[in-house]
This record gives C-alpha cells, structure tokens and sequence, in this order.
C-alpha cells in the first residue's frame, strides 16, 4: 500500500472551511455597510454643519451678494414692497375720471422704475454685501432657535436694512412726491420657513443631528472591520475603491434630481434663477466632499490594483542595478 498522508481528526476541516465562509460573508457585508454609510456620513455631517454653524452658512451665501440673479430677486421684492405702500390718489384728484385708469398706470409703471432704480444701486454697491451677510446671520441664528426649542416661530429674511438705505436714495427724489413717508419702516421679509413647517423640519433637524454624530464612526469601523476580514485584502480593498467611488456618484445624482424638483416646486412668485443660486451655495461644500470621496475611492482601487506588482517591479529593478554595480 502506497503511504498516505495522516487525515485529520473528524470535523477539523469541516469547522476551518465554515469559519472562513463566515468570515468572509462578514467583512463582505461590513465593507457593503461602510461603502453605503460612508456618503450617507458626508450629507448628514454637511447638513449638520449648515444647520448649526452660523458662520459656515454665512460663509456659504456670502457670494451670492454679487449674484446677478439674486440681485434681481432682492430688487424685485424690495421694489414690490415700497409700491405696495405708495399711493396716487391725491395726484389724480384733477384729472377726468375717465382719464385715470391709463394715467395711473403710467404713473405707477415710471415711479415703480425710478424706485426700482434706487433700490438697485443700493443691491450693487459697496456696502450691500455687509448688508447681506447681517440679513442671513440674523434669519440664521432665528431658524437655529426655531430648531432646538419647542416655538412655532417663521423664519424670515429680513431686508429692512436694505428698505432703510432705499429710504435714504428717496429722500433725495426731487420728484415732489413724499415717498420716504410712504415706505414702512417694518422693510420687506421673505419668508424662509412657514410656522406649521417648523415641527416637521425640527424633527428632520433631530435626525440628521443624531446621524451626524453616529454615521462617520460607524462608516470607519465598518469599513475597517471589513478590511480585516477580508481573505483576499488587495481585492477586497479595490472593490471598496470602487464602491464609494460609485456610491458618492450616486449620492451627487440624487442631489441632482433633488434640487430639479425643489426648484420645480416653487411658487411662480420665487425666482427660479435665484433659489438655483441659492441651492448651489448651500450645497457647494457637500459636492466638493462628494467629489473628492470619488476622487479618493478611485485612486484607492487604482492604487490597490497597480500596487504589489509596481513595487515588485521597482524592488527588482534597484537590485538589478546593485547586482550591476556603478
């Protein structure tokens, strides 16, 4: 009889081969949590971020003071705001009844140019972005206490102080119309968030708090539980290049696709333009995390793929030329 090799108690090779299955079900699906968590850790941290710090919101909208779009939004609503107070009835007191309707218009269509005029050159000059940033700081910190206690309160954008440096530009008319008494010193507010939204976007703000603080731990742990699970790690390592690669794609189309039916969803009263400016701004930060998590989870795989047989390579060339001499 031809010697054989000895065989293994019962069961031995059975258990080795079942753990190994398990553990590679188990890094499999951490590594599958992390790359889908991961994404999901960047939005609520930026959501977070944008919610809670009011000078990272400031810094977001600050550019939006030299928006053309948003320009003509403010102009717009400030310009809607001191018409709607201003009044002709004393001046067409003299004029033919019949008369009236067309000369009305007429006047209403020139005065509302001449104060669109001056409410424009105080949108475009210097001081306007002081302004700006004063107007959003202040709705800011109003929607971060809207958020953390239990009121109902809206939250406005406040343009008073661009109301009051219109007052100013009209003071100096010589029209001889009393426009500066005409324009209300309460200024214009757009409202951000209507009160009966203010529950539904309070408990929203609960949960993307808790993900914040949760998400990016488990993302990391996750991610590294699976990598050392992993049988075959250079493998395991490209394919979780490649799927927060694909999963931060997928999270800037969703963005895409979100921002497409917001903008759709608007009053015909908002400015499309603008709240597109605006949408941007807000989420410029998030994309650019976006993107670099592509760029990162792409380079990742590439490098875990090129790695071993690059070095390899390099390892062999030096000795070659040692073997060589000078």
């Amino acid at each position: 009889m031809s010697a054989s090799a000895p065989i293994p108690p019962d069961g031995r090779v059975t258990e080795r081969s079942s753990w190994r299955r398990v553990r590679a079900v188990a890094g499999g699906v951490l590594l599958l949590m992390g790359v889908v968590l991961l994404p999901l850790s960047l939005a609520a941290t930026w959501a977070r971020a944008e919610l809670t710090e009011t000078d990272s919101y400031v810094a977001s909208v600050a550019p939006l003071a030299g928006n053309t779009a948003v320009q003509d939004a403010v102009v717009d609503d400030v310009t809607d705001g001191v018409m709607a107070h201003v009044r002709l009835d004393g001046l067409l007191d003299a004029v033919p009844r019949a008369e009236r309707p067309a000369l009305r218009r007429h006047f209403t269509r020139g005065l509302r140019e001449f104060v669109a005029a001056r409410v424009r050159q105080v949108v475009t000059g210097r001081g306007f972005p002081a302004m700006w940033n004063g107007v959003h700081r202040a709705a800011h910190r109003t929607l971060d206490g809207s958020l953390t206690t239990s009121g109902r309160s809206p939250v406005t954008l406040d343009l008073t102080p661009v109301v009051e440096r219109v007052r100013r530009q009209l003071s100096h008319n010589g029209l001889g119309l009393d426009l500066v008494r005409r324009v209300p010193r309460a200024g214009v507010e757009i409202v951000l968030l209507k009160a009966p939204d203010v529950p539904r976007i309070r408990a929203a703000y609960r949960v993307v708090h808790t993900a914040a603080l949760l998400l990016p731990p488990a993302a990391v742990l996750c991610l590294a539980g699976g990598l050392l699970l992993a049988r075959h790690r250079r493998r395991a390592l490209i394919c979780t290049g490649l799927g927060c690669a694909a999963a931060a794609a997928l999270l800037a189309v969703a963005l895409a696709l979100v921002r497409g039916r917001a903008l759709d969803a608007l009053p015909a009263v908002i400015s499309r333009p603008a709240a597109g400016a605006y949408a941007d701004a807000l989420a410029g930060s998030l994309l650019t995390g976006v993107w670099l998590l592509v760029g990162a989870g792409a380079l990742t795989a590439v490098l875990a793929a090129a790695g071993p047989p690059t070095a390899r390579a390099l390892l062999a060339r030096r000795l070659a030329r040692a073997a060589a001499g000078p």
